[in-house]
């Protein structure tokens, strides 16, 4: 498995910092090939560069605009010209508007969140395919959110905007749709995120103009009563690419349970049925 991790070239959007960085350092460690493409967030790129040599990565970072076509079509032909193939997708990219930040929608603000979260990722899939389809075993993962299954409710309400869900509701969709696109040669699976210390969570902008109340609100609704961590999606991620090899057009949720927590479960009530009496409504069938 080394052996065959050492020929393979991952590319990983949104590198410069956080999660895609994550991912992209415990992929070096591995000894995979790294393209990393980045846009925004410049103040970080020194430390993604110190990151990356730190693990000794084999990298090339890219800086590209993936909203459009001719951008992503260069990351990939990024990959094709140093390293000649490509392996692993993490479609890492996305742009979410918290309510408390942002407010009401601007049409400047929506045009961002949909075309960054569902267009961007769509161009990069579509540039990569015919190079993934190359080498079975291939593997594309979408990281999306779990805006995308409970909206604007609840504690999350203040978090999540329209846009936002709706265009990770559509990566679900993509993600099946891509997913037969793909096989035999290319899994392709979806990564459901809920809230962790850097995404949605006390690392994210907007997090301080919640109350005290607010916050507690969204651990109380999570089930497993914390925040999740980088290591929690590195190991999801790792399970994605090298170990789920019959898994393919799925979504693996990572949430600590907040997409079900919330209700209760009530204790198991006595009932009201008396042992002579039958248990679909009644008296008991005579013998």
């Amino acid at each position: 498995m080394k052996n065959r991790q050492r020929c393979q070239v991952a590319l990983i959007t949104g590198s410069i910092r956080g999660i895609g960085l994550e991912i992209a350092s415990s992929f070096a460690q591995k000894g995979l090939r790294l393209v990393l493409t980045y846009y925004d967030w410049l103040d970080d790129l020194e430390g993604m560069r110190r990151k990356m040599d730190q693990a000794g990565a084999d990298y090339r970072a890219v800086s590209v605009d993936l909203r459009r076509r001719d951008h992503a079509e260069k990351a990939v032909k990024t990959a094709i010209e140093e390293f000649g193939r490509i392996d692993i997708l993490v479609n890492n990219i996305e742009r979410g508007g918290w309510p408390v930040v942002h407010g009401q929608y601007t049409p400047e603000q929506w045009e961002l969140e949909f075309h960054t979260t569902v267009t961007a990722k769509w161009h990069l899939f579509n540039a990569a395919l015919p190079f993934l389809k190359r080498n079975r075993g291939a593997t594309v993962i979408n990281i999306t959110s779990i805006s995308g299954m409970i909206g604007r409710t609840g504690p999350a309400g203040l978090v999540f905007n329209d846009c936002y869900s709706l265009s990770n509701r559509a990566m679900g969709l993509l993600t099946e749709q891509w997913a037969r696109m793909g096989a035999p040669e290319v899994r392709v699976n979806e990564l459901v995120l809920g809230f962790f210390e850097t995404r949605h969570g006390p690392g994210t902008r907007g997090w301080d103009i919640l109350t005290r109340e607010q916050r507690e609100d969204i651990l109380e609704h999570t089930l497993l009563r914390r925040m999740g961590r980088l290591e929690d999606i590195v190991k999801a991620v790792d399970f994605l690419v090298f170990d789920a090899s019959f898994v393919t057009g799925t979504r693996l949720i990572l949430d600590g349970g907040y997409s079900l927590g919330g209700e209760k479960v009530p204790p198991m009530p006595k009932g009201v049925v008396t042992p002579g009496e039958s248990t679909f409504g009644g008296s008991k069938r005579p013998e």
